[in-house]
């Protein structure tokens, strides 16, 4: 894969790979998150017109992912050559699939946006009357393979990093699970969020009861999936145990504990649950929670970064 793909220089300035890259690794979870809820949630209730949710994911699913390119893109060694690893392909590096993925899935979500905002963009571009002809009957197929290739871009990103094995917090195989469900509960938090605030989405509709009753069992999931993954360390080896210490560390235990736990965690329970009788009409307070578990999202993206780059082996 030559030195296209040596994460070295960029945006990270010597850092192997830095906030950029984690940025990367929120917005692709993102962008498969909230496809996943849309596809799952348009089908679920049979829908024949585009709902706001439905606007919402294929916006977000469409923006992420090509804005997260930017930063991948801007941190390799070599940015302009990027178009490289796109001609060059190892099947057995974990990274060139990923390329391979991404190269499928990024067209698949223009088709999903196009799907989602046919009445807008035929309003103003008639001619691509045609191109909508041949693609409606195909939407079923098109939001089959979506949905599947979404999952695999929420997994491929912990999978990237899981193949670190000098770094025993990266090579563990809870993390291709945590990436899934964490992108789960920041594309399920960004799409409330747009589809309130931009497509008029009531506060109390169908869909948004269905994304406040599933972001739940997503953050039950991600809790445990976290609590796994600092148990295997503690019972590990003893570069295992190294590791875990990344937890209790000043720098990197402010990040994990205040970061992911306060902010994932605490703060949607506190307002949701404790305080919920008194929130659960507040829009301000929606917007709050759901940006704190976004911003949670990505303080565990940096924390499994940075801190299982520096205890390593």
């Amino acid at each position: 894969m030559d030195g296209a793909m040596n994460f070295t220089i960029g945006f990270s300035e010597g850092v192997v790979w830095g906030w950029p890259i984690a940025a990367y690794l929120l917005l692709a979870g993102i962008s498969g998150g909230a496809m996943i809820i849309s596809i799952v949630t348009r089908h679920f209730k049979e829908e024949v017109e585009n709902s706001p949710l439905t606007k919402a994911g294929s916006l977000i699913g469409f923006v992420t992912i090509a804005f997260g390119m930017v930063f991948l893109v801007g941190d390799l060694h070599k940015p302009l050559y990027f178009w490289k690893i796109l001609i060059n392909y190892n099947f057995h590096s974990v990274m060139s699939i990923g390329v391979i993925a991404i190269s499928v899935y990024i067209p698949l979500t223009a088709v999903m946006f196009f799907y989602a905002f046919e009445k807008e963009i035929l309003k103003y571009f008639g001619f691509l009357s045609f191109v909508a002809k041949l693609l409606r009957p195909l939407r079923p197929y098109v939001e089959f393979i979506t949905l599947w290739f979404a999952i695999i871009i929420c997994a491929y990103t912990g999978f990237l990093i899981s193949v670190l094995v000098r770094f025993p917090l990266l090579n563990t195989a809870l993390l291709p699970a945590l990436f899934v469900v964490s992108g789960l509960s920041a594309g399920n938090a960004a799409s409330g969020i747009i589809a309130t605030k931009f497509f008029k989405e009531d506060m109390h509709s169908f869909d948004m009861k269905v994304l406040h009753r599933i972001e739940w069992p997503i953050m039950i999931a991600e809790i445990l999936l976290v609590f796994m993954l600092a148990v295997s360390l503690v019972v590990g080896n003893e570069y295992q145990k190294h590791a875990f210490l990344a937890f209790t560390s000043n720098e990197f235990g402010l990040l994990f504990w205040g970061g992911v736990v306060g902010l994932s965690f605490l703060i949607p329970i506190i307002f949701n649950l404790l305080l919920g009788k008194f929130t659960s009409h507040s829009r301000a307070v929606y917007y709050f929670t759901a940006l704190s578990v976004i911003a949670g999202v990505f303080c565990l993206r940096m924390f499994i970064l940075y801190a299982g780059q520096t205890f390593g082996i």
